[in-house]
This record gives C-alpha cells, structure tokens and sequence, in this order.
C-alpha cells in the first residue's frame, strides 16, 4: 500500500462521491485543473460550476476546457465562491476549493476566511447525502496561516451529526505543505 499525496488523495475523494450525471463545484478554478477533473467525473449529462474572482483563472480555464472539447460541462462564473448559492440551483455531489493564490498568479490576490467559511457553509447546505467538499489549505504564507486557523476553528464547529470532517496531512514535512480538510455530508 502507498500513502496517497494531498492532489492525489484529493482527488480519489471526489471521484468516490461524483458520478456521470450529477453536478459539482469548483470553488476556486485557478489555472482550471480540478474543473477539467470535475468535467470529466460528471460526464455528459452532469455540470460543473466554476467560481474565480481573477480574470486569469478564467480565461486559462476556458481555454483549457476548450482544448478537451468540455467547456459544456461548466458554467464559469468571475464571481467569488461566496455567491454559491445565487448561481447553483441544484444539489451538489462534491466540491473543491484550493486555497491561497493563483499559482503563476498575483500572490498579493488570496482567498479569505469570511468568503471561503461563506461558501463552504453555502455548498455544505447544497450537499448531497455522503457529497463531499475537499479544501486542499496551502498556508505557506501569512494570509493562508490566518485563514488555516479560522477555518479549522469552524469546521472542528460541524456538528458531527450534520458531517463528518477529516484533515489528512503529512506531519514530518517542512515548509507548511498543504494538507486535506474533507466534508462528508452524513445520511438524515
């Protein structure tokens, strides 16, 4: 058995919850990775929407979902994913947020605490049954190390009967590699 690194596992955990038909979000789009994986997992009759305040993240994602012939799968929307709820009108099976900065981005653009509990608490409410919302936390700078805190403070808050959360990290690694807080909705 092999220990499965934060991207990978992170992506082992939306493919368990997301299947061809359903619909996911991408809170944070960056340079489109994730919406492309998410495009794939929903298949042809599901959807994916894609949350990024950057112009950048768009249009690289854009271009990326045009390049595999997938960009009907995905709504991209130049809004902050705390404006989840006025754009998704359905249940969600899974979603993803990778905090932080863009990479190859401007660093001084960052995700927040307030808009980022925001749209966790938004999506959480959207959640499917045994749905799963993956935040893979890069805090490898002061802005991420303040929204790392108040984040955990607010997951460790779920109430264990609403979800189960688990944080999945490396403990002997140097520089504040990112890590996994994972949101599984419970069954009513």
């Amino acid at each position: 058995m092999k220990i499965e690194r934060i991207l990978p596992f992170a992506r082992t955990l939306l493919s368990q919850a997301i299947s061809p038909g359903e619909v996911a979000v991408d809170a944070t789009v960056g340079n489109g990775h994730d919406t492309l994986f998410l495009a794939n997992l929903v298949g042809e009759t599901g959807h994916v929407y894609g949350f990024d305040i950057q112009d950048e993240a768009i249009m690289n994602t854009q271009s990326k979902l045009q390049e595999k012939d997938l960009l009907h799968r995905v709504t991209l929307l130049h809004k902050g994913h705390e404006h989840v709820s006025e754009h998704v009108p359905t249940k969600v099976s899974g979603a993803i947020f990778n905090l932080g900065y863009l990479p190859g981005g401007d660093k001084a653009i960052v995700t927040t605490p307030p808009t980022t509990i925001s749209a966790v608490k938004q999506i959480l409410s959207l959640l499917k049954p045994e749905g799963i919302i993956v935040i893979v936390v890069y805090h490898g700078h002061p802005e991420g190390q303040e929204e790392r805190d108040q984040l955990l403070t607010f997951v460790e808050s779920i109430d264990q009967q609403e979800a189960h959360v688990l944080q999945y990290k490396f403990l002997n690694q140097q520089n504040n590699p990112p890590f996994i807080i994972a949101i599984e909705k419970r069954s009513p």
